[in-house]
């Protein structure tokens, strides 16, 4: 680079630091709607920067997927690059969703040499907006492609608009991305969730016409709200734990004697450290056009909450993947870590990313809301049987889409829904659907009020029916809240499950009632319509509604009488996404082919078998250089006394039992450590399945084993030369 270039090029990235530190320093004073959205190229920069009929152009693209011209493209490219620098930045990036199940961006510099005059210029071009092309070859493809064949294409999503991401000396432009093979096969996880929002907007449009309610309708959306569950540790503590630095969970760690028993961290106080914080990711994410709206504490010490408002379900994922990237991003400031791990404290609770989803028309109307008198809402009741068909359908794809080996330690324990999906309604609903099956419905239960008893105190509107928080997809009141989903993962893959099942189901009720009413239905007849063919659907499809504590061991042996699928871990749950059923579903509504299918099966299986020897491989080393020395310590001590003792001629019967039950422990778990090392050493099947069914039916026993022995070494060792950060200091920041 020659002298010029790089003082130019210096001179932007400076510009970009000061231009950082004035926004960071006039946060604080302003309010956020004024600056909330400021880093984002959302419709309202666009319509202000872009001649009007190139602006009405990117609309029929964003909205009618009508394709975008060159013209229009390179038009968009140039108010898109003006706009970020004018903000500070100096670099953009095609910003995408690979299956490795992170995001993944390249930097180039917005600058580039005019080769005329041999200057620096600012420079995006409508070709580089629209496509990237990014090394493909180190990206999983789990057989879609072979390791030398290294094209792939990135493609603007022009729905979800394009950001600034800032940081010390930094600003890049990042532009939402799908992320294709050079042959067309999704490598990502947007992909599939756009095909499936555009599958489902078709048939619920159908619904509507039926029903006569498509006046201005263009397109039904699929809306989410994710709440967002993590862990926060001191940052120092946190590199003491080779387990949680390369792991992100504790593979060792003794309960200490208080936890969570007394459940007062629970929304309790927010700490001073952890609440600015949370004040600084708030005013990251407005920056960005993040919604967020809810911070607590959750129920584990040292575990929090974040919750976003509701949002087209596309960009609601993109923001996801945003938050969470935020969230870790920011935590080192203030001496943290951040974890999003479903489980990374053994014998406490874990994490979730409860979404919500329902769906919506474009012109803002909920298509499940019960509205008042539900009972007559044939429509309403028409959205809800299609989700109860689609989930008791595809209850095994659904829990596929929730597995991976970190939510396996969460899923089924007693903080978080068990393997069985199955739905709840509350009580108002499952009021509706008996009387639907029994013929007509002609009544809403109502919701009542709350006299508190004291005169000070308001009467309150009581909902007509209570919350379930075992289930793990439950109505709350106007939408369904999967409440299953891991929180380390995307929204995008889970959504884009459920949005096609929806699809099939709304098409076999479209497909049903338009046969039983015509082109020009009555209402009396539309309604004997629906009432006989939700009737059928209720009939065949109830067994997958229970409003119970799904917690129980009673539930278990119920939902096997019912003929539900319990399918407990993720190498039971995985494979189902390759089952013919599930691809016969995928390929119908264009959301994966086959190939698509296939290969994420083989994927996730194989990110679950190397997470899995990851951690068991970490747990060896601990073990040896870590836990072994620091025991020895332990024991040479105890020899030390009872040496010392016996010298003295002084009775130590009860020191020398000690030592006798410590050196036990210590060989017992010497020899579960190389166990688990010779396992490692061990051949590994070739075929992923027949892989991940080896890690679980060898390693993880091996595993367990390992752990209880290492735990019952630190309730016995004394604590300063025992070499970990114990969960007492972990789990409660000062």
């Amino acid at each position: 680079m020659s002298m010029a270039v790089s003082s130019t090029f210096e001179q932007a990235i400076a510009a970009s630091a000061s231009y950082n530190e004035q926004s960071r320093d006039s946060d604080t004073s302003r309010r956020v709607d004024e600056y909330f959205g400021e880093d984002v190229f959302n419709f309202e920069t666009m319509r202000a920067r872009l001649p009007k009929q190139v602006y009405r152009d990117l609309m029929r693209t964003v909205e009618l997927g009508e394709p975008m011209s060159t013209e229009v493209a390179n038009v968009v490219a140039t108010a898109m690059k003006d706009w970020a620098v004018e903000r500070g930045a100096t670099h953009y990036a095609h910003w995408f969703q690979p299956l490795t199940g992170l995001t993944a961006e390249k930097h180039d510099a917005l600058v580039t040499v005019d080769p005329g005059t041999g200057q620096m210029v600012y420079e995006l071009s409508g070709t580089s907006l629209v496509q990237g092309e990014p090394d493909a070859s180190s990206f999983p493809s789990g057989g879609l492609r072979a390791t030398f064949e290294a094209r792939g294409y990135t493609a603007w999503d022009a729905t979800s608009p394009a950001f600034i991401v800032r940081g010390e000396g930094y600003g890049t432009l990042c532009i939402p991305t799908a992320f294709v093979s050079w042959t067309g096969e999704a490598l990502d996880k947007k992909t599939p969730l756009l095909r499936s929002m555009d599958a489902l907007s078709k048939q619920a449009m159908r619904i509507l016409r039926i029903f006569g309610t498509d006046t201005g309708v263009t397109r039904v959306q699929t809306t989410l709200g994710a709440e967002q569950e993590y862990f926060l540790f001191d940052r120092n503590l946190y590199f003491a734990r080779p387990d949680l630095v390369s792991c992100d969970r504790t593979l060792f760690g003794a309960l200490p004697p208080k936890g969570q028993q007394l459940d007062d961290h629970y929304f309790g106080a927010i700490p001073p450290r952890v609440l600015s914080f949370m004040a600084e990711v708030e005013r990251e994410l407005y920056k960005l056009g993040v919604p967020v709206k809810t911070r607590h504490n959750e129920v584990a010490p040292g575990q929090y909450e974040i919750a976003p408002t509701f949002e087209n379900a596309n960009v609601a994922c993109d923001h996801q993947m945003l938050l969470m990237e935020t969230l870790k991003r920011i935590a080192p400031r203030f001496g943290l870590q951040c974890i999003l791990h479903e489980k990374p404290l053994a014998g406490v609770n874990g994490s979730g990313k409860h979404n919500n989803w329902s769906m919506s028309t474009n012109t803002g109307v909920n298509l499940l809301d019960p509205q008042d008198e539900t009972h007559t809402n044939m429509q309403f009741m028409v959205f809800l049987c299609a989700v109860i068909r689609a989930v008791d359908l595809h209850a095994d794809l659904l829990r596929s889409s929730i597995a991976s080996a970190a939510n396996d330690h969460r899923l089924g324990a007693n903080e978080a829904p068990p393997a069985i999906i199955s739905i709840f309604l509350g009580d108002m609903l499952t009021d509706l659907i008996e009387q639907l099956e029994q013929g007509t419905p002609n009544r809403t239960i109502k919701a009542g009020k709350l006299d508190l008893g004291a005169l000070s105190l308001p009467d309150l509107p009581r909902d007509p029916g209570d919350r379930n928080r075992t289930s793990p997809f439950a109505f709350t009141g106007n939408r369904f809240e999967f409440r299953a989903v891991g929180s380390s993962g995307t929204s995008a893959w889970p959504m884009a499950v459920l949005n096609v099942a929806v699809t099939e189901s709304l098409e076999f009720l479209a497909t049903e009632l338009e046969q039983r009413v015509g082109a020009k239905p009555t209402r009396a007849g539309l309604e004997d319509a629906v009432k006989e063919v939700l009737r059928d659907v209720i009939k065949k499809h109830k067994r997958v509604v229970f409003n119970g504590d799904n917690y129980t061991e009673d539930w278990q042996n119920e939902a096997a009488a019912r003929g539900l699928p319990n399918l407990k871990d993720s190498v039971d749950a995985l494979p189902i996404v390759s089952s013919d059923k599930a691809k016969a579903l995928f390929a119908k509504y264009n959301v994966l082919t086959e190939a698509e299918a296939e290969s994420r099966a083989n994927i996730f299986l194989e990110k679950y078998a190397k997470q899995v020897l990851i951690e068991a491989g970490q747990m060896v080393r601990i073990a040896r250089t870590m836990i072994q020395p620091a025991t020895l310590d332990h024991q040479t001590r105890l020899a030390g006394a009872v040496s010392a003792t016996q010298a003295a001629d002084v009775e130590c019967d009860s020191i020398r039992s000690q030592l006798e039950a410590y050196v036990d422990l210590c060989e017992r778990f010497g020899a579960a450590s190389d166990a688990l090392a010779r396992a490692l050493e061990g051949e590994e099947p070739e075929d992923v399945f027949e892989h991940a069914k080896h890690v679980r039916a060898e390693i993880l026993p091996l595993m367990t084993n390992l752990r209880e022995l290492a735990d019952e070494l630190e309730r016995r060792t004394s604590a300063d030369v025992w070499p970990l950060p114990v969960y007492a200091d972990l789990m409660f920041i000062k």
